[in-house]
């Protein structure tokens, strides 16, 4: 379609790029993307030199350097927030790439297809992983009974899906996250979401974590 050139690039966020079938993905993503009127910018996107470098610290800084360029060219930004690793907690770098965009002032969306809240995908995590359980402390004012971890630390972001930072950046930025069984269902309702923003109508993917 050559009208995509005239729409609002997105970068499309994730830890996407770890997984076995990410080229695939993001082809489908762009697909997504056009039915938005949105162009989808893949963190691949211009970098095909990199598959010729060997491995390494100076490898793995250009290709943080490369990503932070795509960023500066988008409007936008739809961010995968996915459980990353087994863990609880989402892929660090997407976290500092939103954290990058909310300093630019960038509408973004996320989505996930584990609807879970932060305390539950934690408590998950230390069952499976450390085969114990979370324990609840009253807090030092007496008023709320908080949560804490096998190793005595808080666990924090009551309400959200992930960081509260991560959540919030997002929503600070007028976008929501959405949720759904499977992927693709999930970056559908948030491309279509962040173009409502982008565009100024009204999204109402009907799957969105309220």
């Amino acid at each position: 379609m050559a009208e995509d050139m005239n729409y609002p690039k997105v970068y499309l966020g994730g830890d996407l790029v770890f997984r076995k079938n990410a080229q695939h993905l993001f082809k489908v993503f762009k697909e997504i993307c056009l039915a938005a009127r949105l162009q989808g910018v893949s963190p691949f996107d211009g970098q095909d030199e990199i598959e010729a470098l060997p491995p390494g610290k100076e490898t793995s800084l250009l290709i943080a350097q490369l990503d932070r360029g795509l960023m500066d060219e988008c409007r936008a930004a739809l961010f995968c927030i996915d459980p990353f690793r087994r863990a609880a907690d989402m892929d660090p770098g997407t976290a500092v790439e939103i954290g990058y965009m909310a300093a630019q002032n960038k509408p973004m969306a996320g989505y996930t297809v584990d609807g879970r809240f932060y305390h539950e995908k934690v408590q998950s995590y230390f069952e499976q992983a450390w085969h114990t359980q979370l324990t609840e402390e009253q807090s030092q004012n007496g008023g709320k009974i908080r949560w804490l971890d096998a190793d005595g630390m808080i666990v924090h972001s009551e309400g959200l899906l992930q960081n509260a930072m991560v959540e919030g950046f997002i929503r600070q930025s007028g976008g929501d996250i959405a949720i759904a069984d499977d992927i693709l269902s999930a970056f559908r309702a948030a491309a279509f979401d962040l173009a409502g923003l982008i565009y100024g109508t009204s999204g109402g993917s009907g799957m969105s974590h309220g």
